[in-house]
């Protein structure tokens, strides 16, 4: 008998056709012997509904209760699948993740998980109970409802593995696996049938969204088997990641195109050449609460520096704000925001042996005319910033380039 944590996003919970479809395949696992965790995330586009209605109210919404209230989407979505695999004649009991006891940090709206308490539910596993968890939600010290973020509900269904030491965690989602980029973009996008888990860290963190980056982390540091399947498919064995100890065979060049149209590029120009500069610009955006991605500095031969990085295009504004109050401080000739570009990494752990593959990028960009103006590296990983209307063109012929549809 295996323990098996399963998530199932919004499309796969999306009506009552839906969950009933995921009740029958939860049933099957308990026919098959096996002790099942089921985590959910709101019904499709509940979430939406549920901001929008923040936003119809108040114009600062307090983040406290913005939490208070995106939360309640996976609320209706455990009672209803508990209830499916009820009529199913299984034993099956719903939790909040106040009631599993997920411990969270206070950052609403992109809390991070602290601890899991298991007792509850390892008792009601011992007791034949299938388990229908909330995800995306947790609860700080203090008591108060904390969300972990846009696609927190893989980052509880691979944390909750790892506090049950599971044996393997299923993400079913609308696709059947990872893809060697979006087939949306490429058709001829081929699955694959395994990533090891350095490149689905860098997949995800690039733009993939198949995978939230905090469930990737999760999995590599516990050692959580993690496989995505399709919840529209009866059959299909998904993509698995593995771990570098188990990947056997030689791995290719490239494994994937990852890309993120959701970034927006701020660049800070004529900076004199001053220790701590970097922590000067980007120390007031952390205490904000903003992400920031790609960091490059170009340091010129008269003394000044350009600083560039890129932040969530949602988060552009706020960034330039903050930035032109530092203006004076920092000396910095201009500010600059560029909401209209898009990241594109090419992602492979073989490029750890094999050398050409930044040269042949380049080359294949140039022939297609498409500029590049920021490059940034790292042992598995190329990325660039281009322009966002260049970047299907661009990875349709890289795609092709280094033959990742054979």
């Amino acid at each position: 008998m295996s323990l098996i944590v399963q998530k199932y996003g919004g499309t796969s919970v999306a009506n009552p056709e839906r969950i009933n479809a995921v009740a029958d395949r939860v049933k099957k696992f308990v026919d098959d012997g096996h002790q099942v965790v089921v985590v959910v995330s709101a019904m499709s586009g509940e979430t939406n509904k549920l901001l929008q209605l923040i936003k119809d109210i108040s114009k600062k919404p307090s983040p406290r209760e913005s939490d208070v209230i995106v939360s309640t989407g996976e609320q209706v979505t455990i009672g209803l699948t508990a209830l499916a695999i009820q009529e199913r004649g299984i034993k099956a009991k719903s939790y909040t993740g106040s009631q599993v006891k997920i411990l969270t940090d206070n950052a609403h709206s992109k809390a991070r998980i602290i601890n899991i308490g298991t007792e509850n539910i390892q008792k009601d596993l011992a007791d034949g109970y299938v388990l229908v968890i909330a995800g995306f939600q947790g609860a700080d010290e203090n008591g108060n409802i904390t969300t972990l973020g846009r696609g927190g509900s893989d980052t509880t269904a691979v944390a909750i593995a790892a506090a049950l030491k599971a044996d393997e965690c299923q993400i079913y989602t609308d696709v059947n696996g990872i893809y060697t980029t979006d087939p949306r973009v490429v058709s001829t996008a081929r699955k694959l049938k395994s990533v090891t888990f350095e490149e689905m860290l860098e997949l995800a963190s690039l733009g993939s969204k198949v995978l939230q980056i905090r469930s990737v982390e999760f999995a590599g540091k516990y050692k959580v088997k993690l496989r995505v399947l399709s919840s529209f498919e009866k059959n299909g064995d998904g993509t698995i990641i593995t771990y570098e100890e188990d990947h056997k065979m030689e791995d290719p060049i490239i494994s994937g195109i990852a890309f993120n149209r959701d970034e927006a590029k701020v660049t800070v120009q004529g900076i004199p050449d001053t220790p701590g500069l970097a922590y000067q610009i980007l120390g007031p955006i952390a205490e904000q609460n903003i992400d920031v991605d790609m960091i490059i500095q170009n340091i010129g031969h008269d003394g000044e520096n350009d600083f560039t990085f890129t932040v969530n295009k949602n988060e552009l504004d706020k960034t330039i704000e903050i930035l032109e109050g530092l203006k004076s401080h920092l000396k910095a000739k201009q500010i600059i925001g560029d909401p209209n570009i898009a990241k594109l990494s090419l992602v492979g752990v073989g490029m750890k042996s094999h050398v050409g593959v930044a040269s042949k990028m380049f080359r294949t960009l140039s022939e297609e005319g498409i500029n590049i103006s920021t490059i940034s590296t790292s042992e598995i990983k190329i990325s660039i910033l281009i322009e966002e209307g260049l970047l299907d063109m661009a990875v349709q012929s890289l795609h092709k380039a280094f033959n990742l549809d054979q």
